[in-house]
């Protein structure tokens, strides 16, 4: 059973994510994790704090000389902002210096002290804070390294920012132009469009507000039967949408041209199925890689709308304060103006555990070898 759980606050000495069900002789390089955690720090937005929190990992167990044993893996992923929260974050007992009492808006904020009976928001806020997917993109790494194994690769690039979209018309990226996404200022592949993304940013920051917007993540060699159409909570369709609206300020998901074809007839909707080269084949992927809640072995596709961040560099929202009862304005924590180039790359991470999850399920396998052999078995039974 794969299975994975985070731990940490925001300004906490650290992070940890442990992960169950990875099977041994998997190959990890420290590299793997770190690349993916310098990816989600990417995107022209961003505010100081990526600079500053470097994502120093440890991993504590699981491993063997670079090799995974079969047993849980421990990541444990550092602050080093941390000497400077460690009396205010300390989990000894203390007292609190100052408590934050006049919630945000949009944010987990009030919803959070009211469940929980707390009298300070950043009680919530620490753990509600996005900081918390940097343990996720960690899990995330070593699940590419999985599906890589299975042929799979994962991708994303950003649709939209704010008002500023790319061209409907453009050509959606393959695999091969992710390295030229990451190092585009806001993770576009419409290079035409990126200084339109990058001056509606700009303006909103001089106003010190936020935006949103929307990426594209993409799956590329995705096996074909994963998921079923048997039971509601195996439908793999549904397990991507819930993993992708568990990142925080995600708002609305979509698989495939999911929106577009409310709109159409079902004649205009839905991929052709086509027979070359002793294969089933699909010329267009408006399904989004999955029927009936199985993946088909096309082009995996979903969309993730992601809000405006709730915390502003120029607070004018109206709220209250709840010790006061008075009306003000919501306090000022640090923050980006936009963090959509960012969610991209956590959506890859939660796409990948998604696939890895129901891979494994599917497969089965202790070892990487009997995974693999598992899962070549498959195929060679559809294609037989």
């Amino acid at each position: 059973m794969f299975r994975y759980i985070t731990a940490g606050e925001s300004h906490g000495k650290a992070l940890n994510v442990i992960l169950e069900g990875i099977p041994s002789g998997l190959e990890i390089d420290l590299e793997d994790i770190t690349n993916e955690l310098s990816r989600r720090r990417l995107g022209y937005g961003r505010g100081p704090r990526m600079r500053f929190e470097q994502d120093e990992i440890e991993i504590l167990g699981g491993l063997r000389h670079g090799v995974t044993l079969g047993s849980p893996i421990s990541i444990v992923i550092h602050n080093s902002e941390w000497p400077k929260w460690q009396d205010e974050m300390s989990v000894a007992k203390g007292i609190t210096n100052k408590k934050l009492t006049q919630p945000r808006p949009g944010h987990a904020d009030l919803a959070g002290m009211r469940k929980y009976d707390l009298d300070d928001a950043r009680n919530v806020l620490e753990r509600a804070s996005a900081r918390e997917t940097a343990a996720r993109v960690g899990a995330g790494a070593i699940a590419k390294l999985v599906l890589r194994q299975l042929g799979t690769e994962i991708m994303s690039h950003v649709l939209s920012i704010g008002q500023a979209r790319i061209n409907p018309d453009s050509l959606r990226p393959t695999f091969a132009d992710l390295e030229k996404i990451d190092t585009n200022e806001v993770r576009c592949f419409d290079e035409d469009s990126t200084q339109k993304i990058i001056t509606e940013i700009k303006t909103a920051a001089k106003q010190g507000d936020s935006l949103g917007g929307v990426v594209e993540i993409l799956g590329f060699g995705v096996p074909e039967g994963l998921g079923s159409h048997v039971h509601w909570d195996r439908k793999i369709d549904g397990l991507l949408a819930q993993g992708l609206m568990s990142i925080q300020a995600i708002k609305a998901v979509e698989i495939g041209d999911g929106v577009d074809n409310a709109y159409k007839l079902g004649s205009a909707a839905h991929d052709e199925i086509l027979y070359e080269d002793n294969h089933f084949v699909r010329p267009t992927s408006r399904a989004g890689g999955v029927e009936g809640g199985i993946t088909n072995g096309s082009l995996l596709v979903c969309r993730a709308w992601m809000k405006p961040l709730a915390s502003l560099n120029r607070p004018v929202i109206r709220t209250t304060d709840v010790q006061t009862k008075q009306e003000t304005v919501s306090f000022k924590e640090r923050t980006d103006v936009t963090a959509v180039p960012a969610a991209g790359v956590v959506g890859e991470t939660m796409v990948a555990l998604t696939l890895v999850s129901e891979a494994l399920r599917k497969f089965g396998g202790d070892s990487m070898k009997e995974f693999l052999t598992n899962a070549k078995n498959f195929r060679d039974c559809l294609d037989g």
